[in-house]
Parts: structure tokens; C-alpha cells; sequence
């Protein structure tokens, strides 16, 4: 990786996702990385609502994740994972990926931003971070059939052109483009997320974070939380109200509520 975390701030990292410092880069350890990382750090948009600057500087992405305790997007999560990871000793290659379309097909390049991961063992894994739900652990870059965990059973197939495909229970998630990246490669879909009224990020407002039992999601003003129980929803009456479940559910605290974005009607 050409973009590297600062020098000492690696423990400072862990301890805001409440990890320990692996003895070593194996592959147990990036489990438990992954899992920390999504279990801590919340896949949210606020900045794009916000009106902040996204910067995909690994200053920036630090600053962002472990000195505000904010999360972000896929950019910003994998981005910064990748910085961690790498000063841990793992191989860390930054890869692009175009998300799949409810509608069919697949979104621009650069749509999405992923990591392959050399284990001490010399294995190579998919780790994300940034997806908002997705698989809870890394997963086999060389395995072809089913990969069952705890956010379903995943399959990485081969697909046109030397490209792999996630899916999860059978549906398409990403087309995943081999060829390693920089961070500044990167900042084409950064830009066109944030600014784009066809995004689905200009378009949506949401913070989520994985639970023990299941997961919690901010939407606007709805809070709603799945479990192995089942799922239920909770409308906040209040400004107030919101910016309590940001501190309380997903540790972001906010002075004022992000506006919701005005649907397109298209």
C-alpha cells in the first residue's frame, strides 16, 4: 500500500474499536479485526447531509474515524481499515468494485471500494468493512462454493473478464475488479457519491452498526433494530430524540440533526 497509516497511531486505532494488537497478521487475527471494526465503527452518510468535506486523505480518514469516532462510507471505512491492517504487517491491496442494481446491472467504477488481504499464512481473503450489511467475517478469495456466515451464505465466482462476483444467498452483490488501486483512485466515486442526485447516498440518509443480536439502523428518524427475536421499528418525535440515538446507539455526537433528503420523485 502506498498510503500508509502515521507512525504510533495503530494502538490508538485498536482502542477505538476495542481490539487487541495480534501477535501476528494471520488470518484469526483479521477475523477478529473485521468483526471489531464492524461491531465499533458505524457505516454512515451524515457527512454527505452534513455539508462536511469527505477527504480520502489517510490523515483525514484517522482523524475522522478514531479522533471524532465517527464512521463513514465505503471509501472512508475500508480506506482507513486498509491503513490499519497494513501497520499491522498484513498485505493490503485497495479494490474496486461496481455494486449491483436492484434494477439489473451494475453501478459506475468505482463504486465501491474493497480489500484483498494476504495472511501470514499466505492466504487471501475479501475483507469489507463499508458495505453496510455484508458478510461479519473476511472471506476466501480462492473459494468457490459456499462460504456460510453469520450475515449469510456468500459466494465468490468467477465472472467475465477476470472479475469475481459476490453474492449473498444467491443475490448478486459487487463485481470485483482484481487489479490493486490507490486511495486517490478513489476519489472519482467519493466525488459522485456525495454530489450526485442519482446516488444512492444523496438520495438516502442512514447510520447502521452491527449488534450482538443483530443490528441497528438510524434512517432520518426511523430507528430500527433486527434481532434473532425479529424486527421493530420506532419513529423519534424529536430532534432531540435523534441526536440521543446517535450518542447512545452509535456513539456520534452531533449539534444538529442532518437533513433529510428531499425525494426526487423520479
Amino acid at each position: 500500500m502506498e498510503d500508509q497509516l502515521a507512525p504510533g497511531r495503530a494502538d490508538a486505532y485498536l482502542r477505538r474499536i476495542g481490539a487487541e494488537r495480534p501477535a501476528a497478521p494471520t488470518a484469526q487475527a483479521l477475523r477478529a479485526l473485521q468483526y471489531a471494526h464492524l461491531r465499533t465503527v458505524p457505516f454512515e452518510n451524515l457527512s454527505v447531509h452534513l455539508g462536511e468535506d469527505v477527504s480520502l486523505d489517510p490523515g483525514a480518514l484517522f482523524a475522522k474515524v478514531v479522533d471524532r469516532r465517527r464512521g463513514g462510507f465505503c471509501y472512508e471505512l475500508n480506506g482507513a481499515f486498509a491503513t490499519l491492517l497494513d501497520a499491522l504487517g498484513f498485505e493490503v491491496a485497495l479494490l474496486q468494485a461496481r455494486v449491483a442494481r436492484e434494477s439489473g446491472g451494475f453501478g459506475i467504477p468505482y463504486d465501491h471500494l474493497a480489500l484483498r488481504v494476504r495472511t501470514a499464512e499466505g492466504t487471501d481473503w475479501l475483507a469489507d468493512v463499508g458495505f453496510g450489511a455484508l458478510s461479519h467475517f473476511p472471506l476466501r478469495f480462492d473459494e468457490r462454493g459456499d462460504q456460510p456466515d453469520p450475515g449469510g451464505v456468500f459466494r465468490v465466482e468467477e465472472a467475465a473478464g477476470g472479475d469475481l462476483l459476490l453474492r449473498c444467498d444467491g443475490v448478486a452483490q459487487y463485481l470485483l475488479d482484481l487489479r490493486p488501486r490507490a486511495l486517490a483512485d478513489f476519489e472519482v466515486g467519493a466525488w459522485y457519491h456525495r454530489t450526485s442526485p442519482a446516488s444512492r447516498f444523496t438520495r438516502s440518509l442512514v447510520c447502521s452498526l452491527l449488534t450482538e443480536e443483530g443490528r441497528i439502523t438510524l434512517t432520518g428518524r426511523t430507528l430500527k433494530t433486527t434481532s434473532g427475536e425479529g424486527r421493530s421499528e420506532e419513529v423519534l418525535p424529536s430532534d432531540a430524540a435523534v441526536l440521543d440515538a446517535y450518542a447512545r446507539h452509535f456513539g456520534i455526537a452531533l449539534d444538529r440533526v442532518p437533513p433529510e433528503p428531499v425525494p426526487s420523485g423520479d
